[in-house]
């Protein structure tokens, strides 16, 4: 057979039971090397050297969860997690380039330069002996187990996927690789029990149905239309994570529609939300914007969540801004006002360093700046001007056809020198570069002094 074989479904239906238990009791499927396509060529070479090392020091050493699903699928892995039966202790002490993280899940990292190959104990059961908060979300948890106990305690089948080290081959629990051929996204065990235990494994379902282009399972579907307010208990710090790695995975549109499509964003973005409901030309703009960070994602261009945060705020921001009815100077002041507001509340739902709201408040400033055209010899020297640039591309990209004229101009003036870009900003008459006055002089008396008038 090849490496999916369609009688695997017959065999994990019948399973569906003891699954909604935790743990399945039942022998894995094993599929053997010649029988999948993981090759090692594709593993990243520290993480063999991790897996090959806690091999030979006679502990359980498997690649596992999202490393395993993208080369079966034949993609190229971001991350290479590992699995073992070695505690975060065993493994520090066999790996000197390592260090143990994690209060909730105790794991190793260790460091090979920029690379982090991530080393985590098998996890146990954690019915009895796991803290948890009064709506059933998991505080801490460090029971550790066995392989098929670490395989149940996985979010979604797909993740739970090991290959083995030992033998080369893939080990499979829980009906992972007959969902990775059929495209299904189905958690392991019972939708609302799990979602309950982790609220985020909600956002985690859409960002995986977004990057993978799978189908959430009905039952997941129906837990996260039920369950979507409990994100509201989930730190701040943690759904700025969550929401960057939706939006900034290279698949920013499909998690963008994902979210809104089952009301998720609304936890993320509330008041945002709310403001596309009432205009939804407003979404072209995030799109748009999605759609060029996917564009440099893929090209290897970097991308920061300092844009994204000023991408997403901004429909609430101008709107506000333009409520002051101000023009010139007056709208910029009223644009950095409002804009601190927006900021400072959204901090509430997703806390975003300082560094990067600061960041996309020099976005929003500098970008009407251009609007403006004044000085423009020093707008182009700001710190912030391309990413300033980019944003007014994108706003006339998505409807605000009146900007089109202004963002033909600036880029033009990057294209130009010399006495070519001097004469675009002399044709701006008073818009252009702002001329320094010359002070008047004060008449002087004959010993030099400046007069004083008579009293």
């Amino acid at each position: 057979m090849t490496w999916y074989d369609p009688r695997m479904l017959k065999w994990f239906k019948k399973r569906t039971v003891r699954e909604a238990k935790g743990v399945s009791g039942s022998a894995p499927h094993i599929i053997g090397r010649d029988h999948h396509n993981i090759s090692r060529k594709n593993i990243s070479r520290n993480a063999l050297k991790v897996l090959y090392k806690l091999n030979e020091a006679g502990y359980a050493s498997y690649l596992v969860g999202g490393g395993v699903r993208d080369l079966l699928l034949e993609r190229r892995p971001k991350d290479f997690d590992i699995a073992t039966d070695a505690t975060p202790e065993q493994v520090k002490h066999l790996f000197r380039n390592s260090r143990l993280i994690g209060r909730r899940f105790r794991l190793a990292h260790v460091f090979f330069g920029r690379d982090i190959i991530e080393v985590a104990t098998f996890r146990g059961p954690n019915v009895d002996n796991a803290k948890t908060s009064d709506q059933g979300m998991i505080l801490r948890d460090n029971d550790y187990g066995t392989l098929e106990e670490d395989a149940w305690r996985r979010d979604f089948s797909i993740n739970a996927l090991y290959y083995n080290i030992d033998d080369f081959s893939v080990v499979d629990y829980t009906g992972g690789v007959p969902d990775v051929k059929a495209k299904n996204l189905r958690i392991i065990g019972e939708p609302e029990k799990r979602f309950r235990e982790d609220p985020v494994r909600m956002l985690r379902a859409v960002r995986f149905a977004a990057k993978l282009d799978f189908r959430i399972e009905k039952r997941c579907e129906k837990s996260i239309d039920k369950l979507g307010g409990l994100l509201e208990d989930i730190s701040s710090a943690r759904l700025f994570d969550e929401s960057t790695k939706l939006f900034l995975s290279g698949h920013g549109v499909e998690s963008f529609y994902e979210l809104r499509h089952y009301d998720l964003f609304y936890t993320l973005y509330p008041e945002i939300d709310e403001l596309l409901d009432e205009h939804p030309k407003l979404e072209k703009f995030i799109e748009v914007a999605m759609r060029n960070s996917d564009r440099r994602i893929a090209n290897n261009q970097p991308v920061t969540p300092a844009f994204l945060i000023a991408v997403l705020l901004w429909p609430e921001v101008k709107q506000r801004a333009d409520g002051h009815n101000a023009k010139d100077g007056a709208y910029l002041q009223a644009l950095q006002q409002e804009g601190d507001h927006v900021l400072h509340h959204q901090q509430q739902r997703t806390a975003a360093p300082r560094r990067f709201t600061a960041q996309a408040r020099e976005i929003w400033v500098v970008q009407q700046r251009l609007i403006m055209r004044r000085q423009p010899y020093k707008i182009f020297e700001h710190p912030r001007f391309r990413a300033a640039y980019d944003f007014l591309l994108l706003r006339a990209e998505s409807g605000e056809t009146e900007l089109q004229e202004l963002a033909d101009w600036w880029t033009r003036f990057q294209e130009v020198e010399g006495e070519e870009r001097k004469s675009m900003v002399n044709s701006l008459g008073g818009g252009g570069q702002k001329k320094r006055r010359r002070k008047k002089r004060k008449p002087k008396t004959n010993d030099g002094q400046a007069a004083v008038a008579d009293a």
